[in-house]
């Protein structure tokens, strides 16, 4: 079993990088789709870059740090602070305080992390510090930035986000503008827009589509995942995978997406692990960017929340008995209720029931950042080696969220790799059911070792 990764990290104190230039000082008003209760958390990003020999005698600390201060002249909110007003209406108060930022060195190099270098991150509060009282949703910085130097002279980007300011296309774009800045632009490629009253309720607010993710469900049995105890892995699925997968399904079904297929394996599996009564609801929520549904479709450089949480619902019981199929015909379905009527009528919901939190008893949700673009984002050091989410489970309630991540193992093989949160004993039965799903294929029996080369490729 390999020893865990142990290294430290020496931070200078934090310090606000605001806009090199003057910027307007303004209320802007987030969306309703933004400032639901479900956003209201922050969203951590990690990069891991390699010692570049053409970039030798820069900094990356400093010139992330430069290259910040201009790019929040063009992304100025984000240098500002959220307020609440009446309606638990969300807004920024664009005063430019700035965005925190922490310079660090780490007595290690990139290639001690070795080439699983996927969530969960060894050290990853020490390589995204949370700094004392800025992790409040409100009237604290919207966004934490750490540059940590590798003694390789390699570096990590580590980010976070107020997860009500935008989502992975958002973050995207801003983080490519920076990376653009930082290799000598003056300004970003793509004009960021805000444009959130796109996605405001209408007037008078009408529900027109049927939302069960946001059903408000009790939860007598206490099924919520508990926080304590939990176990997080990160699963390799490449080809070999998901033809094994593909291998259980009808042939009409085999040509669906890779993340239906994938989709439908892991709410199955993952069910059974949890072990609920069989007359028990049980939800998935497949995370549906909205953009191109609008007719037209969102301007491009929007960078505010613009994705829906349909939700297929069935009970336990179902869930199990019947073939994989079956999960797989609900999973299409959810995904393809998203209209640009669907999205009004969130927004609007949104007003009249009290910016809801989606329903989290018996749920699970998943979010494909396959297309996303953080492996592509370039500071003058190259793409990331890894870029994108730094851990499963983010969210109000631990554990309910998991994200598809590209990914290329130690073997060379291109596939995706998915951190999972799950109690302990509930993870060892994930665990087994997955293995059993792929056990026709050339897959090793999970191990906490063998980066890359087994079917389980991290764990803590």
């Amino acid at each position: 079993m390999a020893e865990p990764l142990l290294f430290t990290v020496k931070r200078q104190a934090p310090e606000f990088v605001t806009p090199s230039k003057p910027t307007p000082h303004e209320i802007k008003l987030l969306s309703d789709i933004d400032d639901q209760d479900g956003l209201r958390f922050q969203i951590p990003v990690i990069q891991f870059y390699k010692y570049d020999p053409n970039m030798a005698g820069k900094d990356p600390v400093d010139v992330v740090r430069k290259a910040l201060a201009k790019t929040l002249v063009f992304y100025y909110p984000f240098a500002g602070r959220l307020r609440e007003g009446v309606g638990r209406k969300l807004m920024v108060d664009c005063n430019e305080e700035g965005v925190l930022f922490i310079e660090a060195d780490a007595d290690v190099g990139l290639k001690d992390f070795g080439d699983a270098l996927q969530p969960p991150f060894p050290c990853l509060e020490e390589l995204l510090f949370d700094v004392p009282g800025s992790s409040e949703v409100l009237n604290t910085p919207l966004m934490v930035i750490q540059v940590t130097r590798l003694n390789c002279g390699g570096f990590i980007f580590a980010l976070r986000l107020n997860h009500t300011m935008g989502d992975a296309a958002g973050l995207t774009q801003f983080m490519s503008a920076l990376g653009e800045i930082s290799r000598g632009m003056k300004e970003p490629s793509i004009p960021p827009l805000w444009c959130r009253e796109l996605l405001n309720a209408r007037n008078p607010p009408k529900v027109t589509c049927t939302h069960r993710e946001y059903e408000q469900i009790a939860d007598p049995k206490g099924t919520i995942i508990p926080l304590d105890d939990m176990a997080h892995r990160s699963f390799f699925f490449g080809p070999t995978e998901l033809a094994a997968i593909r291998a259980l399904l009808p042939h009409h079904q085999q040509k669906r997406s890779d993340f239906e297929t994938l989709t439908a394996c892991l709410w199955r599996c993952r069910t059974i692990a949890l072990q609920p009564d069989a007359d028990e609801e049980v939800r998935i929520i497949c995370i549906v960017n909205s953009r191109s549904r609008f007719n037209p479709p969102l301007p491009k450089g929007f960078y505010g929340n613009a994705f829906a949480f349909p939700v297929a619902v069935t009970t336990a019981g179902k869930l199990i008995k019947n073939p994989m199929g079956y999960a797989l015909e609900l999973v299409q379905k959810a995904k393809g209720d998203v209209t640009q009527e669907y999205m009004h009528s969130v927004a609007d919901l949104m007003v009249l029931k009290g910016r809801p939190h989606f329903t989290v008893v018996r749920s699970f949700l998943v979010s494909d950042v396959t297309r996303a673009g953080f492996g592509d984002v370039d500071f003058g050091w190259g793409k990331a080696v890894y870029g994108g989410p730094a851990k499963g489970g983010v969210g109000a309630v631990p554990g309910v969220a998991s994200f598809y991540i590209p990914f290329v193992n130690g073997k060379g093989e291109k596939g995706l790799v998915i951190p999972v949160c799950l109690p302990a004993q509930a993870m060892e039965r994930f665990v087994e059911e997955l293995d059993s799903v792929v056990n026709n294929s050339n897959v090793t029996k999970p191990t906490k070792s063998g980066p890359g080369s087994g079917f389980i490729t991290s764990s803590l």
